[in-house]
């Protein structure tokens, strides 16, 4: 069964070809660099932007795949959450094409999307386990009892990690997005030259919060000259990205034992950092967790995720109707 995916949930244009949910035929992205010069996101310019790529992006899916639309069996596209221009730009263009052609349509929630990321690389995953979402716009805990069936354990309370990570990158004046470059430029410093605060990190519950840990910083460098801030950028950036990250680790570990989970899962963008990665497998090893991640293609936002997840629901749910909307805050649980 040959899945069609529209991903258009923030800046990314996305589209792919998936088949049976598991083999990924075709996965293209278009990234808005247009939005580096604002600092952040512009939804009125991503909506325009969706709008100019959508159609080519989809194009250069089909062709890579090496299938025409008439082979597809089943189109499946974002409906939430995220910025709704953007959203309504994949989503309305998707519903078009199924419609016009005849062709099941599936509304997906992002967020099980990356969930699914795992599932396209590992089969050895198993359904029962536990996933951490961290990206610039979520932080949560969840526990998957099988595709559909979630509870979730924690989320942040304010701040998602990859949106502080793209702050503090902004601050220590490395651009926009900046989570990449801030861990690449991490890996030269001292994590423990800076004792940023690890906020919720005591606490029992599976919460987490990142704006005092952005103020912190903020402030911190207030009180540095440009040659101090010179000398110490890799320094400060190892020091928040050792505090940010270690509260996701231990919160994730903790979950972990206290559910009896073996099995640990990382996927959104933030699952691309190379010290969430390394710290949460030297902990997991310790009680003989397993770690899966997916390639750095699939933590961003993608359409292999939404294509392999619309073909889980439509097996389970079978398709939606036309009329269902964009929802900026849908929720996964």
């Amino acid at each position: 069964m040959l899945t069609l995916g529209i991903e258009t949930s923030c800046d990314e244009t996305a589209a792919a070809v998936v088949r049976d949910g598991q083999e990924v035929l075709a996965n293209i992205i278009s990234s808005q660099s247009i939005h580096s010069k604002f600092g952040g996101v512009v939804p009125e310019i991503a909506s325009r932007q969706h709008l100019k790529t959508i159609l080519p992006v989809y194009e250069k899916a089909l062709k890579e795949a090496g299938v025409n639309l008439d082979e597809i069996d089943l189109i499946a596209a974002t409906n939430g959450p995220g910025l709704i221009g953007p959203l309504l730009v994949g989503l309305t263009f998707a519903k078009g094409l199924a419609f016009a052609r005849d062709i099941p349509f599936v509304a997906v929630n992002h967020l099980e999307g990356h969930l699914v990321a795992n599932l396209l690389e590992h089969k050895e995953l198993k359904r029962h386990h536990l996933a951490l979402i961290v990206s610039g716009g979520h932080t949560m805990l969840v526990e998957v009892r099988d595709f559909g069936e979630y509870q979730l354990l924690g989320a942040t309370k304010d701040d998602a990690v990859g949106e502080a990570f793209d702050k503090v990158a902004k601050l220590l004046g490395l651009g926009y997005p900046g989570g990449a470059k801030l861990d690449k430029l991490a890996q030269s410093g001292n994590p423990s030259f800076v004792k940023f605060p690890r906020a919720l990190r005591l606490e029992k519950s599976f919460e987490f919060s990142y704006s005092g840990l952005k103020t912190a910083v903020a402030l911190y460098l207030k009180k540095l000259s440009e040659t101090e801030l010179k000398n110490q950028k890799a320094d400060i950036a190892a020091s928040f990205q050792e505090a940010a990250i270690e509260v996701l680790v231990d919160k994730t570990v903790l979950a972990a034992k206290q559910k009896n989970i073996s099995d640990v899962a990382l996927s959104g963008g933030v699952a691309a950092n190379s010290r969430l990665r390394s710290l949460m497998q030297e902990k997991l090893s310790i009680s003989g967790g397993r770690l899966f991640y997916p390639d750095i293609k699939l933590c961003t936002d993608n359409a292999a995720m939404i294509a392999a997840a619309g073909f889980y629901r439509y097996q389970k749910n079978g398709p939606d109707e036309f009329n269902i909307d964009a929802t900026p805050y849908l929720k996964l649980v």
